[in-house]
């Protein structure tokens, strides 16, 4: 599958729109080809951008790094009076990521839910829901997924957070996930997001619902400058990335190691680290 260059220009919002040729890596478009759906930061035309940008948007945010970026992508896409959060209690080994997301949407100034699903603590068999096993680390020889791939959690968080939205009345839902992530999660790739937004269009009669991903193609150092445009900074010292729930990170396990490297090759210090050295 053959992938072409993405010409981008702002609209009058300041928010990116698509001219018609596909993004690099994204799935082949022919020029002029469109979508009738807003999807991320490429609108269509500026009369759509304007008109999507007065809707509402649910936030899967989890306090970590992404999830915090994307809230605040929310809020500047949407307006923060029209941006909520849903927060997912799944049995996670590690509270602080609870505490982390209740920070960050209090900083944020948007509204929170918290639903508690603990049906992944009940399977296990990952190391962030199983105390008996320790996440992973370094680069795997295998094809195997890690071992802190909890399965079908991306799946399961989407459809609740989409029954949510519609019993509020939310068109847009909003997630972190990246199909660059090293980890190679199957339930964080486009052609998982699309199949399971069409899924939920067609299971609750919802033919305007949207999934959002705003970081699917972006590597950890250019999503460390979107936060930076967002005014995420500041709540980003608060988030919580590490997979061993250490604060200060412990900068061992994969996810610190990721975050820490992002913010290197961006040449931005990381608010986190520079809060928890001052305590």
């Amino acid at each position: 599958m053959r992938a072409r260059r993405i010409l981008v220009a702002r609209c009058e919002n300041g928010y990116t729109m698509r001219l018609p040729w596909a993004r690099d890596n994204a799935p082949d478009a022919a020029p002029g080809e469109t979508d009738p759906v807003c999807r991320d930061l490429d609108c269509l035309s500026m009369e759509h951008c304007m008109e999507q940008h007065t809707d509402k948007a649910l936030v899967v945010l989890s306090g970590g790094q992404d999830s915090t970026t994307c809230l605040f992508w929310a809020i500047r896409r949407f307006g923060q009076a029209n941006v909520s959060a849903v927060t997912f209690d799944y049995g996670q080994r590690h509270r602080i990521e609870l505490e982390a997301a209740s920070t960050v949407a209090k900083l944020a100034g948007v509204a929170q839910t918290v639903l508690p699903i603990d049906t992944f603590a009940a399977i296990g068999g990952n190391a962030l829901t199983d105390a008996s096993l320790t996440p992973q680390t370094g680069e795997a020889h295998t094809d195997a997924l890690p071992n802190t791939f909890v399965p079908g959690r991306n799946l399961i968080f989407l459809t609740f957070a989409a029954a949510l939205a519609y019993t509020r009345g939310i068109g847009h839902i909003v997630t972190g996930v990246a199909q660059t992530d090293y980890s190679g999660y199957p339930d964080c790739r486009e052609n998982t997001l699309k199949a399971l937004e069409l899924a939920i269009r067609l299971g609750m009669d919802a033919p305007r619902l949207t999934l959002h991903a705003p970081l699917m193609y972006m590597t950890k150092a250019e999503t460390v400058h979107l936060a930076e445009e967002v005014g995420a900074m500041a709540a980003m010292a608060w988030s919580h990335t590490c997979y061993n729930g250490a604060v200060p990170p412990c900068g061992e396990c994969d996810s610190c190691r990721l975050r820490a490297r992002g913010f290197a090759e961006a040449g931005v210090a990381d608010p986190l680290i520079e809060r928890t050295a001052r305590s």
